[in-house]
């Protein structure tokens, strides 16, 4: 068996590289690390997590599946102000929802990227997976 030991990047796939970018960095306040648009790549830090931008030429999902999505973490503190500017409009605004007792928890808030990607901010109350990464 193989044995991670956490995530070294995540890929999300856009249709431009240059409007991504500026979202994902001015929206969701993410530092970039390198810029290719020629090649279709951006590299984003997002708080010691590598994030990479691809651009891809056919559609992404047509499904906007709500189950497949990826989720961002913020200050308790930050929350109700990051949410506040999801529904302002700064992207396309979904849902917002409280789920307690599951493996991950915590106050969350759904969205669009430019392209339709779903993403989400939480957060974080607490993660089942924190035990066990403790005791391995």
């Amino acid at each position: 068996m193989i044995k991670t030991k956490g995530l070294a990047h995540f890929t999300i796939p856009v249709s431009d590289t240059v409007r991504s970018e500026k979202f994902y960095t001015e929206l969701l306040g993410m530092k970039s690390i390198r810029s290719n648009h020629k090649r279709g790549m951006v590299f984003l830090d997002s708080g010691g997590d590598c994030v990479i931008l691809v651009r891809v030429d056919e559609p992404i999902s047509t499904a906007k599946v709500r189950d497949v999505h990826h989720a961002f973490i913020v200050d308790h503190d930050g929350y109700a102000d990051a949410v506040r500017q999801l529904k302002d409009g700064l992207a396309e605004f979904l849902y917002e929802e409280d789920m307690q007792g599951g493996a991950v928890n915590g106050p969350r808030a759904y969205f669009h990227d430019p392209d339709g990607n779903v993403l989400e901010i939480i957060d974080l109350t607490s993660y089942l997976g924190e035990a066990l990464a403790k005791a391995s």
